[in-house]
């Protein structure tokens, strides 16, 4: 079996040889090659075609960023971002960077006593990681020039919530799916995003910038009626379910090893709303959401799926649609506009 190949791309020469050192540890990984700026990384690349690449955000002569969005757009490799999670701008690049079509992140180690706690999350995300089959990913798409203005729609005639759930590549696809819904569209949008929580703490703010939205972070016993119009994601950490009319927050057990879990939020929202109810799985790894899809089915509301061609990772879609829960399979591009057509016809 031939070992994975990883690039790690840091500036820090300290970090980078902890980074290597860790890698190179496990039989099943070998160090492709190191690099210490964006450009660098680029052109190692291309050069030895690596596995997997380990990418820091913050780097001289081309940042992480720029490098994770020219990597995705002409030769696409499986990225995991290593940075840091206690520096706003670095939190926002790292969305970013999700949002170009890196498939994951972890937090940079702090330069202190060896953690093996953190040299395991790393080895495990590395293989992971390499796993995934990316697909060319041009960033502009995403940016202000892929925001297409659509015209404002009439506010649903009864009580409504969507739901919507993602894991891997869940970033940009949770980015994508709200600037495809209508401006005027008024009910709720609660979202349940797999992040660790180290990076959970500005998702709200992030999401807000790129797409123009209200986005709160989801409040314990908030009222869904002050959510009219708005988004709120589930803090990291915590569940997020609906019961009277409000949100609340959650610590029980994690369900699929995810707290939050998609499907405690979907299960709840189909008790709930029942037929008033929207329930969107997106992009993900594993099953989380598909039992959630499904019950929100039974309960006569709205399920779509996001199809393979348009996915990260179709796993927690495929899972929801070989039990039947999704009424569509829709590409990502596609999700908003339908939301938009379902609420906006009175009476339904």
């Amino acid at each position: 079996m031939k070992p994975i190949r990883a690039l790690v791309v840091e500036d820090s020469p300290t970090v980078r040889r902890r980074i290597c050192a860790v890698l190179a540890a496990d039989p099943e990984i070998e160090i492709a090659g190191e690099a210490a700026d964006g450009a660098r990384a680029i052109a190692l690349c291309r050069e030895c075609r690596p596995d997997v690449v380990t990418m820091d955000m913050m780097l001289p002569t081309m940042s992480g960023l720029a490098a994770t969005e020219y990597i995705m757009a002409h030769c696409p490799t499986p990225i995991l971002v290593v940075s840091s999670s206690d520096h706003r701008g670095e939190l926002f690049k790292t969305y970013d960077a999700l949002a170009a079509g890196a498939v994951d992140a972890i937090d940079k180690p702090n330069g202190g006593p060896l953690d093996a706690g953190w040299e395991a999350r790393l080895v495990e995300r590395v293989k992971l990681v390499s796993r995934i089959r990316v697909i060319t990913h041009p960033r502009g798409r995403l940016g202000a020039l892929g925001r297409a203005e659509a015209a404002p729609r009439t506010a649903p005639a009864t009580p409504a919530l969507v739901a919507v759930g993602a894991s891997t590549g869940g970033p940009g696809a949770v980015v994508e799916l709200l600037r495809g819904i209508p401006p005027g569209f008024a009910a709720p949008i609660l979202i349940v995003l797999h992040l660790g929580e180290a990076f959970g703490a500005a998702i709200a703010d992030w999401l807000a910038d790129q797409t123009g939205r209200r986005v709160v972070a989801a409040a314990d016993g908030g009222s869904l009626a002050a959510l009219r119009g708005c988004v709120a994601v589930a803090p990291a950490g915590w569940h997020l379910i609906v019961r009277r009319g409000r949100t609340w927050l959650s610590g029980e057990a994690e369900r699929h090893s995810c707290r939050p879990s998609v499907d405690v939020l979907f299960e709840t929202v189909a008790r709930e709303f029942g037929p008033a109810a929207a329930a969107v799985l997106l992009t993900g790894m594993g099953r989380d959401g598909a039992a959630g899809l499904l019950a929100v089915r039974r309960a006569g509301g709205m399920t779509i799926a996001q199809d393979e061609a348009s996915c990260v990772v179709y796993g927690m879609p495929r899972a929801a649609v070989e039990l039947d829960a999704a009424r569509a399979v829709l590409p990502l591009a596609e999700i908003g506009p339908a939301l938009g057509r379902r609420f906006a016809e009175p009476g339904r």
